[in-house]
């Protein structure tokens, strides 16, 4: 009944006309929680940056002071952190350096954590407290990239966190936090509201009140814009681009993005529910760990014509996993070809020139387009003898299958959020270890000791030089492999209100920090 109610409540706030001084943001992505520490979900993100805080944020210039005042290495394994004075939790409590040694201790193990934070903290070896805003960070290894994993982790409130769940913080029981906006309420799948803090220590975000409504539905989240019940959309569907352009009293933002759209097939061995011959009989070896045949599949994809007709120039092609222009990008990787015949060929090389059947599979909310690409790639094997069906499947549902490796093909649509190379090789590329916190988004299960062996090397590399060439190389093992098939990167779209401006961060994270007003 509460709950019943609060939907009641939230809705008739939601239809009724937005005061000045609040904003209502539409999100395509959903959250599984308030917990800041549970899942490196990318609607996670959107509500978590607005409540809580990392020591050292990153924008394009590399990671920048906030809750850490100050950083410095002290020894190759030793790290040094200043807190600043002025940082304090909601409650007016200080933000302290035993707030920062437990918090990273709990992001190592958040129970019902599906896609958690290890991966950032896995060569953390321990936090030393040494004064109340002081502490030193031992590391397992030495590792440059400390400040930048850092970025990505929430800081929580000892007092407030220890001892309670994720339901505690979906409740606002734990929600004591040290961001720029203070919960008010929550609603799982349908609404969060928030409020100010005007105790905050960083810089006073412009609006008073925030409500973020989860609409899923692309058409819908832009028929809520244009009725007047939000002020801003997110992840605009390419479809209704020229309707948004047009439309009176509506401004399109768009720009370059880092997200690329990635396909991953299974390498799991044997049997496979999802390849069948010709007839529908099960196959005994699974065709996709042939790498010719991954790469007649990588081949067979009209990449251009995928990002100018279907996503109508929406997209950049992707070649690799990062975008031109990033750290790590490899110029000397090229364009992927689009050659059918050699495709063909390769499929015949690999012992079926026939062809076999598959079953891909796609998230069918979320991320713009990813059923209808599912099925533009669909029809590009189909035409080399690989027929393919697409299954769209809630992302509820999806997740967990495709984390399981339960699909032959999944698709994953992955942020790239520190712009450098090494957090998708961290995250989607590196052999899954759930100890490591390695590989948590490596739903098909590729490994590759090199990939490996590289990766360590980047960690542990000061050199940005070096360290930049050691992505290259992971760059020319990953593609060499076909380990993943790349197919474009997202441009960032946003639509608002025609008096708003929507500037964009390093990644595509959603937050109402990067709305302001415009100035008469």
């Amino acid at each position: 009944m509460k709950r019943h109610i609060a939907a009641l409540l939230a809705a008739t706030m939601l239809t009724s006309a937005a005061a000045a001084d609040t904003l209502r943001y539409a999100h395509a992505d959903n959250i599984s929680a308030l917990d800041p520490q549970l899942n490196n979900y990318a609607g996670d993100h959107n509500a978590g940056q607005t409540f809580f805080a990392t020591l050292t944020p990153k924008d394009v210039n590399g990671p920048v002071p906030f809750l850490a005042e100050s950083w410095k290495l002290v020894d190759p394994m030793t790290w040094e952190f200043k807190l600043r004075d002025n940082a304090n939790w909601s409650d007016g409590q200080p933000v302290t350096a035993e707030d920062i040694k437990f918090s990273y201790t709990r992001a190592l193990d958040v129970p019902g954590s599906v896609a958690g934070f290890k991966g950032f903290l896995r060569t953390v070896e321990s936090v030393e407290v040494t004064g109340p805003k002081t502490f030193l960070i031992h590391t397992k290894v030495p590792n440059p990239m400390l400040p930048t994993n850092l970025s990505t982790v929430y800081v929580v409130s000892k007092h407030g966190t220890e001892g309670a769940t994720t339901d505690d913080f979906n409740s606002g029981k734990a929600m004591i936090t040290e961001g720029a906006y203070l919960y008010e309420s929550y609603v799982p799948g349908e609404v969060v509201t928030m409020t100010r803090n005007d105790g905050y220590w960083g810089p006073m975000p412009e609006w008073e009140n925030v409500t973020y409504r989860y609409i899923q539905n692309p058409a819908a989240r832009t028929a809520a814009l244009l009725s007047g019940d939000v002020d801003v959309i997110g992840k605009v569907s390419l479809s209704d681009v020229d309707k948004l352009r047009d439309a009176e009293g509506v401004t399109l933002w768009d720009y370059p993005g880092l997200r690329v759209q990635l396909l991953q097939p299974s390498f799991k061995p044997g049997p496979n529910p999802f390849i069948t011959d010709n007839d529908g009989n099960p196959l005994e070896v699974n065709p996709l760990r042939n790498v010719k045949v991954r790469q007649a599949l990588n081949l067979a994809i009209n990449r251009e014509a995928i990002a100018s007709r279907l996503m109508r120039n929406g997209v950049t092609v992707a070649d690799q996993w990062m975008p031109e222009g990033t750290f790590g990008y490899d110029t000397d990787h090229g364009a992927i070809a689009y050659d059918p015949e050699a495709a063909k060929a390769l499929l015949a090389e690999a012992g079926y020139p026939q062809g076999f059947k598959l079953t891909m599979h796609a998230p069918s909310e979320g991320n713009p387009m990813s059923v209808e690409t599912a099925q533009a790639v669909a029809q590009f094997w189909s035409r080399i003898g690989v027929m393919t069906q697409v299954e769209g499947v809630p992302k509820s549902v999806y997740n967990g299958k495709a984390g399981a490796n339960e699909y032959a093909m999944s698709m994953i649509a992955w942020g790239n959020g520190t712009a450098e190379g090494s957090y998708a090789m961290t995250y989607v590329l590196a052999t899954r270890n759930k100890e490591k916190g390695l590989g948590a988004y490596n739903w098909g299960r590729y490994s590759s000791a090199e990939l490996d062996a590289l990766l360590a090397k980047v960690t542990s590399e000061f050199d940005d030089a070096t360290r930049e060439g050691l992505i290259k190389d992971a760059v020319k093992v990953v593609m060499g492999d076909v380990g993943v098939i790349p197919l474009y990167h997202y441009k960032l779209i946003w639509a608002s209100r025609d008096d708003l401006k929507v500037t964009p961060w390093t990644s595509d994270r959603a937050v109402p920090m990067q709305v302001t007003k415009l100035k008469e």
